[in-house]
């Protein structure tokens, strides 16, 4: 009976409890933030941003999902747990080029990216930055191995010469057997 009830909880905890700590740190994040978006033009933008995990980069909206996130930098566990974060060696949504990368769970903390898999062609992914605020569409969806290898023997994130959005995250839910990639571009 012990074993059972210490199963429950543990599981109750990694499904639904560990939202309640991502909530947390989203609602620590996004006032200050919030005050800063688009408060300075792309061009002031250092040429070396300093990557500290854990700290916000970006406000991810997508109406489809209805999804309203801070983005924090990074993607160890620490930064994860609190929200969708941003791949360090990626471009920023700032930079006129390469891509952008951000990942997030989709089961555990909130599951930020739970309805990733909704996503379609054309849908609107808006990333707010202090930098401006930058526009998104969908060009395609993609399961990968978690190496992240297309079938075209490509990294999902590798750089690109136009500025490119990358969502990543576990497929199918409840699983880490597969990545679930959504390839958008930027639009004025």
């Amino acid at each position: 009976m012990a074993s059972a009830l210490a199963l429950g909880g543990y599981l109750w905890w990694n499904l639904w409890g560990t939202g309640f700590t991502a909530r947390a740190a989203q609602n620590d994040l996004r006032p200050a933030f919030e005050r800063n978006v688009a408060s300075l033009h792309p061009t002031a933008a250092p040429e070396r941003v300093a990557n500290v995990p854990g700290n916000a980069i970006a406000i991810i909206r997508i109406p489809k999902i209805e999804m309203d996130l801070v983005v924090v930098e990074g993607t160890n566990s620490e930064s994860l747990n609190k929200g969708p974060g941003h791949y360090t060696w990626t471009a920023y949504p700032w930079d006129d080029t390469g891509r952008v990368g951000i990942a997030g769970h989709r089961t555990t903390y909130g599951a930020p990216f739970w309805s990733l898999n909704e996503l379609r062609q054309g849908d609107r992914i808006v990333l707010a930055t202090e930098y401006g605020i930058f526009n998104y569409r969908v060009g395609r969806t993609a399961i990968v191995p978690p190496s992240g290898i297309l079938p075209s023997g490509d990294y999902v994130l590798d750089q690109t010469k136009s500025p490119t959005l990358v969502l990543t995250t576990c497929n199918p839910r409840f699983s880490a057997s597969e990545r679930l990639v959504v390839f958008a571009d930027r639009v004025e």
